[in-house]
């Protein structure tokens, strides 16, 4: 493990270091393997080093690792296409973050409103205990106060409400209102999983209040919920989405794809990104396309999401301090009566990595490409983390 003291410590890391990992599975510096369940928090969703990913990754890094978006990149124009013709989107910006794709979002939402002629329009709903991203925009959105903590004056205009409440959208809503923008699960709160009806409504709120709606697609997208896109399980048709982590698993890249008609607010030098879909991370994200689509792994997501959420809820059964268990595809949480924090670093002593959220919510989030005998593995150990725990 590395104590190098030059890092600022903007992370309490835990006393471990790894060397290598393959599919589901990382070995430590000392040899120790360890199941990877939160996939560098819902990055690597198509496992650690997937071969076709390095092949396309070695093969575009001894060609060409970057050039300037003032000349024309063809892997970006070609993922460009692949992505819209998984959505509901029409064209896409590329950038190198999640938090950055947000901030995008954020200013084709304004920009789009005054270009309309509808020049007091500037703020932006968003939800309480929602995760944006940590620019001082996208912190300001981040429905935290632990988030906010120590950077005000935040960047005006961003009203909180209470995530899976459409009384309160709609009470929020103002002549000063641009957007609604949410995460179809709140990944960071610890897997909040919404009412059915609930991104319709905001759908529905939005258009007759002359609204864009934006959905943070950060984490829930690239297949992690069993579709490719979390909002894709309702009829839902937003106006911006977001996406990142998984992307191109693991190299730095962020995406806020849009319709033509909210596009059409980023003209040339509204927006941009010096490293935003350079010739190797779009390579990386075409071979994560690639295999998540055509090697059809989202076939596979449901049938394992039922089955983790089965083990877990004999977990439920096994502790009476587990208060509930809940999953959506890959996405899941168990949720204790007291702190989780004790249950995930013995977890890791033995061998799986998960998190703690909001202080009793362990998070969950294995590959795509798990096995049912690697959940079995896992959620044995979980199981008996916490008995030994509590």
């Amino acid at each position: 493990m590395s104590n190098n003291k030059s890092v600022m410590p903007t992370y309490s890391r835990f006393p471990i270091s790894f060397d290598h990992g393959e599919g589901t599975i990382l070995w430590d510096e000392n040899g120790k393997r360890y199941l990877d369940f939160l996939s560098g928090i819902g990055v690597n969703n198509l496992g650690h080093c997937h071969p076709k990913v390095v092949e396309a990754i070695n093969t575009q890094a001894g060609r060409l690792i970057h050039t300037s978006n003032l000349y024309g990149i063809p892997a970006q124009e070609k993922l460009a296409d692949r992505l819209t013709q998984t959505c509901f989107a029409d064209l896409a910006f590329f950038c190198n973050s999640g938090a950055e794709a947000n901030e995008a979002a954020i200013k084709m939402a304004r920009k789009s409103m005054r270009d309309s002629g509808n020049t007091s329009r500037f703020e932006i709903i968003t939800a309480i205990n929602s995760f944006h991203g940590r620019t001082l925009a996208t912190l300001t959105a981040t429905g935290q106060e632990k988030v906010h903590r120590g950077f005000d004056p935040l960047v005006p205009g961003f009203r909180y409400v209470p995530y899976n409440d459409i009384e309160a959208v709609k009470s929020a809503i103002t002549n000063y209102t641009a957007a609604i923008m949410v995460e179809p699960i709140q990944g960071e709160a610890g897997i909040q999983i919404p009412d059915a009806g609930y991104l319709t409504a905001l759908r529905k709120i939005a258009d007759e209040e002359g609204l864009l709606l934006i959905l943070d697609e950060v984490q829930t997208g690239m297949g992690r919920t069993g579709k490719m896109w979390c909002h894709q399980w309702t009829d839902v048709v937003p106006d911006i989405m977001t996406s990142a982590k998984a992307l191109a698993s693991g190299l730095p890249m962020g995406a806020c794809l849009a319709t033509k008609e909210a596009a059409k607010a980023f003209s040339p030098g509204t927006h941009g990104s010096t490293f935003g879909g350079s010739p190797l991370v779009s390579t990386a994200a075409l071979a994560t396309l690639s295999v998540l689509l055509d090697d059809d792994i989202l076939s596979e997501v449901n049938a394992k999401g039922e089955y983790l959420l089965k083990k877990l809820e004999e977990i439920k059964d096994h502790h009476k301090l587990v208060k509930s268990v809940r999953s959506r595809g890959l996405m899941a949480a168990v949720e204790l009566n007291s702190p989780a924090e004790a249950v995930v670093s013995v977890a890791l002593t033995r061998g799986v990595l998960v998190s703690c959220q909001m202080g009793t919510i362990i998070r969950i989030l294995p590959p795509l490409t798990v096995s049912f005998e690697e959940i079995d593995e896992a959620v044995s150990i979980l199981d008996n983390a916490i008995s030994d725990v509590f």
